[in-house]
């Protein structure tokens, strides 16, 4: 059995310039759906909107942190399949072992570390893992695959989970 290393908060903040699904209203009607191992956290449906604010915290238990977070972005439709509206990844690693250390002498709003996009990741911009207010937080900004167009804008911060080992 793995062991719980913390909680990933993810904050889906909001999407932008997502693909039109319906070409009748010219919009679509997009979720955001995270996977993690075999778990599997969504947020609620945006109605009409190629541009939707989610302002919602999913959360997902980590056990592993060497595996991705996925995301899929979908257009929900009422009696058909729901379409793909892209996809991206995001490694934690980098954020886990940071999140793992003792940070209590480091000053608030230290860049712990900056990640730069490359063609290994999804990242639209570079994204630093920040120190600040007792916590480690990252924001990322994700170019969505599979799609003629859209990015993604989310919040990361981690739990240390009482009792759990750093």
């Amino acid at each position: 059995m793995e062991c719980l290393l913390g909680l990933l908060k993810v904050r889906v903040v909001r999407g932008v310039h997502l693909a039109i699904c319906d070409p009748l209203t010219h919009s679509s009607d997009p979720y955001v759906v995270l996977r993690h191992g075999q778990q599997k956290v969504k947020s609620s449906i945006k109605y009409r909107t190629c541009n939707p604010e989610w302002n919602e915290e999913l959360t997902l238990s980590i056990t592993n942190m060497m595996n991705p977070v996925k995301i899929e972005l979908f257009d929900h439709d009422t009696f058909t399949k729901d379409d793909s509206m892209g996809n991206a990844e995001f490694c934690i690693l980098n954020f886990v072992e940071i999140a793992k250390q003792d940070l209590s002498d480091v000053p608030d709003g230290t860049v712990m570390k900056s990640i730069h996009p490359e063609t290994g990741n999804c990242l639209a911009t570079e994204s630093h893992i920040t120190w600040k207010d007792g916590k480690v937080s990252q924001d990322i900004v994700l170019k969505l695959r599979d799609t003629e167009t859209g990015e993604l804008v989310l919040q990361l911060t981690w739990v240390n989970i009482p009792g759990v080992a750093r």
